[in-house]
């Protein structure tokens, strides 16, 4: 079914342009973006038949550990494998340092009383999408897969507008009392912040500006609420052969596309068109997060994939390791010349009696000591830890001595790879924050909830301290600061309270 694409086509988006960008990202984008998650999840495929227990990690594993006895037909020469995810406790680690306190976006307006209400709106949208679950969810997918996107969705609000007799742009002051600043959360509710999976997006991008979105396409398959059955043939063969019913059914599916510019908007559902309008805000709703900044390019760098090789080959040398053991640590026979050996188990006051004057017995096996194996795995174990700047530290692991420093002093010395990559980080999410609350407040003036300026719409994301301290300390540079001549909104932000909070003005 042809799609009318007629709103697109300034853009230069076509038939052929769009079933070229939903090919790349089918047959190139999804699978490597699938390879990242599968290292990172690193998820248990259980075999029906045999009862098997299978990770995904185990694919990086070489062939003399992945296949081994099949010429046998027995497991006479199976080898043991050992999968240690080292990748997922590094990410969980980089995103708590980042999101593992709430964080406090402030408002730069001048206007004082706007300054609070700005606060409290962009708090309130935050909170109905998620809150810091939304934020841990973005670091998350930014990790994996180098970036991540945030899709503001704006159609309730303007539904809400229309049925409310489409009120235009609000040019009036912000009110002041509380029923009115009531009335506006209640709407800046009505918005919700979508974290969308890179392995759903295909960005058009600017053909003069590679960081500057022309629109922003959706392609995925959503699971429907129905049983597909499947034609006459698969019912026979059901019939014929003793299926299950599941075995010749599964659950149906439909096939989204979605497609939003800065004019136009659309929404395609196997191929048929069901939502078609204008797009009320005038701009891309989307906001562009790079994990860590990647130059020339519009995704960013993920931490799971230098970690990749590393983490194959620990698998390896584990596996390795293990199979050694279980040849060496246990004393195995070798008999020569007695007649029923192998029908007798070995147990002590065990004996044998032949007449042979050849026979012997040899013990042989035991567990040795293999330093080099030891050090190889050692080494692979701080390449990662260099690679992804995350030790064991950051775990709760201490092997040696931190100092003989102060608690806080010795654990920034010891972790500062970790923290500058997280202040790197937070370049990059911290901007994105501060677009995210330009993108609604600019919605909201446009449905004419909350009249701001684009002056007005300026934020900073106020971070807290990604290490544990001492609460006398805090308060005490917090006095130090206030003598200093530090403003007190800004002081209190940086505690971690807000106006109102526990009785505070």
């Amino acid at each position: 079914m042809a799609r009318s694409l007629e709103p697109f086509a300034p853009l230069g988006l076509d038939e052929m342009l769009l079933a070229l960008l939903v090919d790349e990202q089918t047959r190139e984008r999804q699978p490597r973006l699938a390879h990242l998650w599968s290292h990172y999840r690193n998820p248990a495929s259980i075999s029906v038949e045999t009862g098997e227990t299978t990770c995904a990690q185990s694919a990086g594993l070489p062939n003399r550990l992945r296949a081994p006895g099949a010429e046998w037909g027995d497991d006479r020469t199976s080898r043991e494998i050992v999968i240690e995810n080292d990748i997922a406790w590094r990410i969980h680690a980089l995103v708590d340092f980042m999101f593992g306190k709430p964080v406090r976006i402030t408002s730069q307006a001048d206007d004082e009383h706007l300054r609070r209400v700005i606060e409290r709106v962009l708090d309130t949208v935050i909170e109905a999408s998620g809150g810091i679950k939304l934020l841990q969810d973005t670091a998350l997918l930014g990790s994996v897969y180098g970036c991540a996107d945030l899709l503001l969705r704006c159609d309730a609000l303007f539904d809400a507008r229309t049925s409310n007799g489409g009120a235009g742009t609000s040019t009036a002051p912000v009110p002041s009392d509380h029923n009115a600043l009531g009335r506006i959360l209640a709407k800046a509710s009505l918005l919700r912040i979508e974290t969308v999976e890179a392995t759903r997006s295909i960005p058009l991008l600017n053909t003069h500006d590679y960081r500057e979105l022309d629109a922003y396409i959706l392609h995925f398959e959503r699971e429907l609420n129905a049983v597909e059955t499947g034609g006459f043939l698969q019912r026979l063969v059901r019939r014929t052969t003793g299926l299950s019913h599941g075995a010749a059914c599964r659950r149906a599916v439909a096939s989204v596309l979605e497609i939003i510019s800065a004019d136009h908007h659309q929404i395609y559902e196997d191929d048929e068109l069901i939502c078609d309008g204008p797009n009320p805000i005038g701009r891309v709703p989307v906001v562009h997060i790079q994990n860590l900044s990647q130059p020339y390019r519009y995704d960013g760098l993920s931490e799971v994939e230098p970690l990749i090789p590393l983490q194959d080959e620990l698998n390896t040398r584990l596996s390795d390791r293990a199979n050694r053991v279980t040849l060496q640590s246990f004393r195995m026979y070798l008999g020569k010349g007695i007649d029923g050996f192998t029908e007798r188990p070995i147990g002590p006051g065990q004996m044998w009696t032949t007449d042979n004057p050849d026979a012997s017995i040899e013990a042989f096996g035991g567990d040795a000591n293999s330093p080099s194996e030891e050090s190889h795995i050692r080494e692979i174990r701080e390449a990662m830890d260099k690679t992804s700047a995350v030790s064991p530290l950051a775990a709760g692991l201490i092997r040696t001595k931190i100092g003989n420093l102060s608690s806080e002093n010795a654990m920034r010395i010891t972790l500062m790879g970790l923290l500058a990559k997280t202040n790197r980080k937070r370049v990059m999410y911290g901007r994105g924050l501060a677009d995210l609350s330009e993108l609604i407040l600019h919605s909201l003036d446009v449905a004419g909830v909350l009249h701001t300026d684009p002056a007005d719409r300026r934020v900073e994301v106020v971070w807290p301290n990604p290490l544990p301290d001492d609460a006398s300390k805090r308060l005490t540079d917090a006095k130090l600061k206030l003598e200093l001549g530090v403003a007190r909104d800004q002081v209190l932000a940086e505690l971690g309270y807000a106006p109102g909070d526990a009785g505070i003005t």
